[in-house]
């Protein structure tokens, strides 16, 4: 049953009026930091919160053995974290609800910050607000987003009202690198009739998303004193035939996005991110070795081993053509996002998240596709359920001087609250 005027004004009020605790919590997880292996503290402020408003939370590890049978996660490698994954859980007092089931679900981990001397006030974690923006590493992406779900939570209780069914908030780790944290969740059974995650999407519902495969090539080369270079075989100039091998692969990808719903009209759907490059160990000596560590990405529809085996086959070739590298092959090393894309279909979910944007902004709910990693991928593709990808506006994310828009937070917290009043139906507080 749609809300009442009197209870779509009533929530919204709620939310405007706790807003500041909300941002000043928001700041507080920001200058946590805590880069890949380092969340520990920041999920143990998560389960304490959700503790304290008696969501009875678990922690629980992401178990490697369990985890590499499941041909959708990630790969492990040594820098994968090892912090807990947090959720909390909402019952609700009758079994019998006619209200549907919700996950809330938002990552806490947070991307490099580079040269910490290029940001704008030298501290990528200072929270510093200016203006309308409040700034620093994972403020966009996506810590006001896992803050949002939880205080829309509080903006119900404070007019005494919480979710009529089950609810489950889940804090993870491991999206930037290998969907884990997420993938983790659904191995250990919880599941719903929806999820929503407050990604930075600028306020538009995500239509359809790429998978994303992390790979590694290797190169070993033959040293000799740089004077009798001809002698040698460089390893850094073998492993750049192979990134060239790999941008016709990306070229003749982004070819076919004419066939690809969603994706037909945007410039340059599939990228290849020739990310990290070491090699050599001395100025006057040939490379001896070389390694490149990738992203890439590829449409729906096409399976992670598909393009897996496709690099693997590229990366063969280019070895057997070259005279060095054919008789010292390269090596492709899986080392994070194993993960396939989605398209979201239309569902009731997707009605009752349109009618709560439309009560807070007047419009309708844009759409977009996204070129990046979603955990919702899993929801989708394992659970089969909707999940909604709907987030505040933000820039820079992943770059110097991230930021968020503070507006835009308030504007998504009262949309999320709203959407849980309605897909979960309401009761009083117990």
């Amino acid at each position: 049953m749609p809300l009442s005027p009197e209870l779509v004004a009533s929530i919204k009020e709620a939310v405007h009026e706790n807003f500041n605790n909300q941002i000043q919590f928001t700041q507080k997880i920001i200058q946590y930091g805590g880069q890949r292996g380092e969340e520990a503290a920041v999920q143990e402020e998560m389960f304490n919160q959700y503790t304290s408003r008696g969501y009875a939370p678990k922690k629980f590890e992401m178990d490697e053995e369990v985890l590499s049978k499941h041909g959708g996660a990630g790969k492990f490698s040594p820098q994968h974290s090892r912090a807990p994954v947090v959720v909390g859980f909402h019952e609700p007092k009758s079994a019998g609800s006619a209200g549907k089931s919700l996950i809330l679900n938002g990552h806490i981990d947070i991307v490099p910050t580079g040269p910490e001397d290029m940001w704008e006030d030298g501290n990528p974690y200072s929270a510093v607000i200016d203006g309308d923006w409040l700034y620093g590493r994972g403020g966009g992406d996506m810590r006001s987003g896992l803050v949002a779900n939880m205080f829309a939570l509080d903006a119900l209780r404070k007019i005494g009202k919480q979710p009529a069914s089950k609810l489950i908030l889940e804090s993870v780790p491991e999206e930037e690198s290998t969907g884990n944290g997420t993938m983790a969740t659904h191995l250990a059974g919880f599941t719903a009739d929806a999820a929503l995650i407050p990604e930075p999407t600028g306020e538009a519902l995500v239509r359809a998303n790429v998978g994303v495969l992390w790979f590694q090539v290797e190169v070993r080369g033959y040293p000799v004193h740089v004077s009798r270079m001809t002698e040698g075989s460089s390893a850094i100039s073998a492993a750049w035939k192979i990134v060239g091998a790999l941008q016709e692969l990306e070229k003749e990808i982004n070819e076919q996005k004419g066939k690809i719903p969603h994706f037909e009209h945007m410039k340059h759907p599939i990228n290849l991110n020739v990310a990290k490059i070491k090699g050599g160990d001395w100025a006057s000596s040939v490379p001896a070795w070389c390694t490149i560590d990738y992203r890439v990405s590829l449409y729906p529809g096409t399976t992670a081993k598909e393009l897996a085996d496709k690099i693997e086959s590229i990366v063969q070739k280019t070895s057997e053509d070259d005279p060095f590298l054919s008789s010292s092959p390269a090596k492709v090393i899986w080392n994070g996002f194993f993960a396939e894309g989605f398209v979201l279909p239309p569902s009731e979910a997707e009605n009752i998240l349109q009618t709560a944007y439309h009560n807070v902004n007047e419009g309708t709910l844009p759409d977009t596709t996204s070129p990046a990693y979603l955990d919702a991928r899993i929801f989708t593709l394992y659970d089969k359920i909707p999940a909604l990808v709907y987030g505040p506006l933000s820039e820079s994310v992943h770059g110097f001087d991230e930021r968020v828009n503070i507006k835009s937070i308030e504007r998504v917290t009262a949309v999320i609250a709203l959407f849980i009043a309605e897909w979960c139906g309401l009761e009083d507080v117990a």
